[in-house]
């Protein structure tokens, strides 16, 4: 299971299996691409930043849709 632990400095850490969640979260959100969701450990902002321009969304919509798969 992925966890996405958000502290309150406003950082998260994703952890778990990254490939199965973008995955599922494709399926949800077509308009994402793969390299949309390229992850790679230590680079959450990256990953934040391409899914909040891709989708239109800010930052805590962008790491709830994370959280939910």
């Amino acid at each position: 299971m992925t966890t996405v632990p958000v502290n309150t400095s406003g950082s998260f850490k994703i952890t778990g299996n990254w490939g199965i969640l973008s995955q599922k979260i494709k399926s949800k959100y077509v308009v994402l691409t793969d390299e949309d969701m390229e992850f790679h450990t230590g680079k959450e902002e990256v990953l934040l930043s391409r899914m909040e321009a891709k989708l239109h969304k800010n930052r805590e919509e962008v790491i709830e849709i994370i959280k939910k798969g």
